[in-house]
């Protein structure tokens, strides 16, 4: 971590230092982090001069976010959908611009180009959307005036600039390949052709038509993601993270390997609702990460447990992360849909996680923190009220008056009020700035991104290319449908070292998801099981973002740490085949189909990971004959045949009584 921090009154923290690139899933050595420091500490004049400039670029996006979502017409202010669009991107690329650099490791620097970078995002963006109704009404997208034009061009080249700085060279290049790919379209051959536009017909389409900048992707973070950014906000500024990772101590420390059990927990519970990956490293490893060496866990594995554990949060319902959001929309489905359908996988894969602690836990004899370390549980219970309650109507207007997005507006409102009865938890003056801070940086760099992404959207869908892509893998793969779910899987697994997961998704979306559900697959798993391979890179070398941030955090070496996450986070790679193969896992199907799967799925991922681990429950350690017995029994059972079941279960009973009988004989001797 870095040395240096914000004032402790501004308890964003170092979630709050990391607040851009956790956003848009970009590295954690991103400057971004360094530049939100910066603008949080306001330590030079021109840092206090952009952290004014972000405080009222954010505050003015996010009463207009409020504005639209209640319908308020403040000051009779009540803009159309294309317009609060072109409104929102205006002023959150003009944050993104103010607080992303423009060459990495120069954070705060370079202001005589940031300003007025910031100033063209928003006129351009803003006198777009004061023609919103012109542009739909009389067909701007295909014939439009010359300001039109120009200002279109201008929030174009804005668009790649700040893909640029909120996703790297390689989403630049991307966005670049695919943008461009209008201009060339009518000479690529094959299933490659497509329709082809000049260049003006191409600014013009990516400018002011539907399937552009302005197109699903943005109009999720304008609808449903700004509310969700504020609750994950919310939650950090008023100290929540710290209340869940003690009441993870309280009910897991004492336990055998306590400390890795309250990392697992603790960071699936806070995911839940910030659906961040790298801030909640930031947030919950500092205190994790130290507690599980202090037990004996060796600095490599304490950090690829957070990582893991962390990566989890763009798993977990009920907040997940952006991505999700963009699901529901792709999919034509209430985002209640898929937070259902993602449950049980996110259940598994932490349940995976508890297995593998635990066993690792035994193996060692390592024990847990000491009774007298660890807070007794119903005063946290108690203390932590405003955040239950906040979570509890965040889920009941979510699932039950299914208002997804109104809900996080609702909890984060009670959450503010409930904690406003004690002094280390309300909201004063230096902490609402933090809180605006960290909210306009959050959603400026998802801006930066999508807005980048919605060349490449618009590059594939203008020119037809992206259906002629599914039908020709369809053709291909010629029903083989493992065929395609392991070309899927090296795609989505490729994509995401390069890209955030939100952009691997859209784009693998729009190709690949078509040819999967085409092939038969169920529709939703087949955009789960990208998400999943999409998000692998998190915790695999050579990328390992997650596994790179908990180990500069253990002072671990990196390269060690993401192979150990790799190897924790194993279910990741198996249970979307799992799913795919067979939905019940997602909630289609009978109860008692679903009832059946689960069992058979959690004895495999025991089974699995006692062979990973060289230890069964009730018997001890095992040999590498047993242990590779135990996993191959586990991916028998995986199957979803009943025969393969019942044998890898009958597998698994042969080997556990085989070990039983030879460790007695060994029992007996010793005595």
């Amino acid at each position: 971590m870095d040395s240096q921090h914000p004032p402790k009154d501004v308890s964003a923290d170092a979630a709050g230092a990391a607040a851009a690139s956790v956003a848009a899933g970009a590295a954690p050595d991103h400057s971004a982090a360094l530049t939100t420091e910066a603008v949080l500490a306001g330590e030079a004049p021109q840092t206090r001069l952009v952290r004014w400039l972000v405080i009222a670029l954010g505050t003015l996006g996010v009463v207009m976010a409020i504005n639209q979502q209640f319908l308020l017409n403040l000051f009779g202010f009540q803009p159309l959908g294309s317009a609060y669009l072109y409104y929102l991107i205006g002023i959150f690329l003009a944050i993104a611009f103010l607080t992303l650099p423009a060459r990495t490791g120069q954070a705060g620097r370079m202001l005589w180009l940031n300003l007025p970078l910031a100033a063209a995002a928003l006129i351009s963006a803003g006198w777009l959307g004061m023609h919103g109704l012109e542009i739909l009404q009389q067909g701007w997208e295909y014939d439009a005036p010359p300001m039109a034009d120009l200002m279109a061009a201008i929030l174009v080249v804005l668009a790649l600039e700040g893909v640029r700085r909120a996703g790297g060279t390689v989403l630049l290049a991307t966005a670049l390949l695919f943008g461009s790919y209008p201009l060339y379209a009518d000479f690529m051959p094959g299933f490659l052709w497509g329709t082809a536009y000049s260049p003006v017909g191409t600014v013009r389409a990516y400018a002011l038509g539907v399937e552009g900048i302005i197109g699903i992707p943005m109009q999720v973070v304008a609808e449903l993601v700004i509310g969700f950014v504020i609750v994950g906000s919310v939650l950090v500024v008023t100290k929540g993270s710290d209340f869940f990772m003690v009441l993870a101590s309280a009910l897991l420390g004492t336990s055998r390997g306590g400390p890795a059990k309250v990392a697992v927990l603790g960071s699936g519970i806070l995911g839940s609702l910030s659906g961040s990956v790298i801030s909640n490293i930031l947030t919950s490893g500092p205190f994790s990460i130290p507690t599980m060496r202090k037990v004996g866990y060796p600095a490599s594995y304490a950090a690829a447990i957070e990582a893991c554990a962390s990566t989890g949060a763009t798993l977990m319902p009920p907040v997940m992360g952006t991505v999700a959001f963009v699901m529901a929309s792709f999919l034509g489905v209430q985002y209640s849909t898929i937070v259902v359908a993602a449950v049980i996988p996110a259940l598994m894969f932490y349940v995976a996680l508890l297995f593998q602690v635990d066993m690792f836990a035994a193996r060692r004899g390592l024990r847990g923190l000491p009774r007298d370390e660890i807070p007794p549980i119903w005063p946290v219970l108690k203390s932590g009220w405003p955040y239950l309650l906040s979570l509890a109507v965040l889920i009941y207007v979510l699932m039950g008056l299914r208002m997804e997005a109104r809900s996080p507006y609702f909890a984060s409102a009670v959450m503010l009020v409930a904690t406003a009865f004690r002094k280390d938890t309300r909201l004063t003056f230096t902490r609402l700035k933090a809180l605006i801070v960290d909210i306009a940086v959050n959603v400026a760099s998802l801006v930066a991104v999508l807005a980048g992404i919605g060349l490449v959207v618009g590059g594939l869908s203008y020119t037809g290319v992206a259906g002629a892509f599914s039908r020709e893998l369809l053709l291909y793969a010629n029903g083989n449908t493992a065929l395609m779910l392991l070309a899927g899987a090296v795609t989505s697994f490729v994509l995401g070292m390069g890209m955030t997961v939100t952009a691997c998704y859209i784009f693998l979306s729009i190709l690949l998801a078509p040819a999967l559900v085409q092939g038969g697959l169920n529709p939703i798993a087949s955009h789960l099981f990208i998400l999943y391979w999409g998000m692998l890179s998190y915790i695999t070398p050579p990328v390992a973002l997650a596994a790179i941030t908990a180990a500069n955090i253990a002072g671990s070496k990196p390269v060690e740490t993401g192979f150990r996450a790799m190897r924790l986070g194993m279910p990741l790679f198996v249970l979307p085949f799992i799913f795919v193969y067979d939905p019940a896992l997602i909630m289609e199907g009978t109860a008692l189909q679903i009832v059946e799967r689960v069992a058979l799925t959690l004895i495999a991922i025991w089974a699995i990971t006692a062979g990973f681990e060289g230890w069964i429950y009730r018997v001890g350690r095992i040999g590498v004959v047993s242990r590779v017995l135990f996993g191959i029994g586990g991916v028998l059972i995986i199957f979803p045949e009943l025969l393969t079941s019942l044998a890898g279960v009958a597998l698994l009973a042969g080997v556990a009584v085989a070990n039983l009988l030879m460790k007695r004989p060994a029992t007996r001797a010793s005595a």
